[in-house]
């Protein structure tokens, strides 16, 4: 790069913004290796729902839906991992679970929970291993009844009827969970295959892909150094979290875990975007004199609709089964895949709706409108100009999927991060890698929510 019509101070903050980004990246990725995969807890949570639904899922349907006993596979998942690496909840049924005296109860276990409620249960699975005709009253077990789960749990354990609790009613709607969190993602690879094949075949035949026209903003490779270095990783997601966290511990003090915990992602992503879009609103009134919100500086190309949606919705099917072919392979070589987003986590054991809005709405709304203005509508265009549009989308998705700071999820990240550059560049319509990648997550939050028991 010739750096002689370039100030010596854009120069120096890029190459500090690139030193910091390096420090704060390296060590994300590193950190993300402590992070446990929520695959584990996805698997046993389908797992409850499935040993919910038994009374409901229809005889001739149970081979497709029940290959073996649901508890009896939980306890297996759970002996696998060491006791004290478990939560409290899944010591508790683990516990519950095995065959009496398969687990051995002593005086040091009570150390390992916190919960009074679950120490006093502890108290009871004891009086039971060692006398196995006790039968304490069943409402003794009220205070469970929040967890369905473990009450059904507790009413196998210590024999007690729980039909008016965990009633047909309700193991019929665990059945369509069960239904809806096998065949979504089924039919989506399966149209989503055929799609694909479609779109290969046609790019085949015509011996090109129809690639839209590209209109990059007239900026350098410095000033993408500067955006998504300076403004996306140093200004983003190193100091704008402190002004988040701040904000929600000093003004919404008295509220659930759950709701402050959704919060303070809800406002990190809106401070975490403040900086690196004030920085593209910089550079395009520097390029134009002007920033005038009426002109579509980033080919958004909101206008037709519903083209733009389409457009969307092919990209996103077509890519899902490369996607989790890739995360597929990945389990079949990688044993244990350390890494998950810990957004995934939060959703799945979220009890609280107004947490469950704020988080939809960061990660459907926010969140792609965000990454898709800083990768596909700066970076993608900017890149594919200098060095041509595979390039261009390649380098773009990898700095996507680095940029998620998870080591376990990059390569499906990367997948997904060329999906949205090729859908980008062939609608030529930002707004149609806006809908696509609203939809991926989308999906992913659906699977997360189905799973709540």
């Amino acid at each position: 790069m010739i750096f002689k019509n370039i100030s010596k101070t854009k120069i120096f903050l890029a190459l500090i913004s690139l030193a910091i980004t390096f420090f704060v990246w390296q060590q994300g990725l590193r950190d993300s290796l402590d992070r446990p995969s929520v695959s584990f807890d996805i698997s046993q949570k389908e797992q409850e729902i499935a040993e919910l639904a038994v009374q409901s899922i229809p005889t001739n349907l149970k081979k497709f839906f029940i290959t073996n006993d649901p508890v009896d596979q939980i306890n297996k998942s759970l002996a696998l991992v060491s006791f004290n690496e478990l939560t409290e909840r899944n010591k508790l049924i683990r516990i519950i679970s095995s065959e009496p005296n398969e687990f051995l109860i002593d005086k040091n276990i009570f150390k390992d929970f916190e919960n009074q409620n679950y120490k006093l249960l502890i108290y009871e699975i004891e009086k039971k291993s060692n006398n196995n005709s006790y039968k304490p009253n069943s409402d003794k077990f009220d205070l469970f009844k929040n967890d369905r789960f473990l009450y059904h749990l507790l009413s196998k354990k210590f024999d007690f009827d729980d039909s008016s609790f965990i009633t047909k009613s309700f193991s019929s709607k665990m059945f369509i969970k069960i239904l809806a969190i096998r065949l979504i993602p089924l039919l989506t690879i399966l149209f989503g295959s055929i799609l694909a094949l479609k779109i290969l075949w046609e790019a085949i035949s015509m011996k090109k892909f129809g690639w839209k026209e590209i209109k990059p903003l007239e900026l350098e490779l410095i000033d993408m150094v500067l955006l998504i270095a300076g403004g996306f990783v140093v200004l983003g997601e190193v100091v704008s979290p402190l002004f988040s966290i701040s904000l929600v511990e000093l003004f919404f003090k008295n509220i659930s875990t759950e709701l402050s915990q959704s919060l303070k992602i809800f406002f990190g992503y809106l401070f975490m975007a403040i900086p690196p879009l004030f920085i593209v609103y910089y550079q395009i009134k520097s390029l134009n004199g002007e920033f005038t919100l009426k002109k579509d500086y980033l080919q958004f190309k909101f206008l037709p609709m519903k083209d733009a949606i389409i457009q969307g919705i092919k990209g996103w099917l077509s890519i899902v089964p490369f996607v989790l072919l890739i995360s597929l392979v990945m389990n079949i070589f990688i044993e244990n895949q350390n890494g998950s987003n810990p957004l995934l986590e939060i959703v799945l054991n979220n009890n609280n709706y107004l947490s469950f809005i704020l988080l939809f709405l960061t990660t459907t709304l926010l969140a792609p409108l965000f990454e898709e203005i800083i990768f596909r509508g700066i970076l993608l265009p900017t890149l594919s100009r200098d060095f041509g549009v595979i390039s261009g989308i390649i380098i773009s998705a990898f700095v996507f999927a680095l940029a998620h700071l998870s080591l376990g999820e990059m390569l499906p990240l990367f997948v997904l991060g060329i999906g949205l550059g090729a859908t980008r560049i062939a609608s030529g319509s930002l707004f149609s890698s806006v809908i696509m990648h609203s939809l991926w997550n989308g999906l992913t939050f659906l699977n997360l929510f189905l799973l709540r028991t």
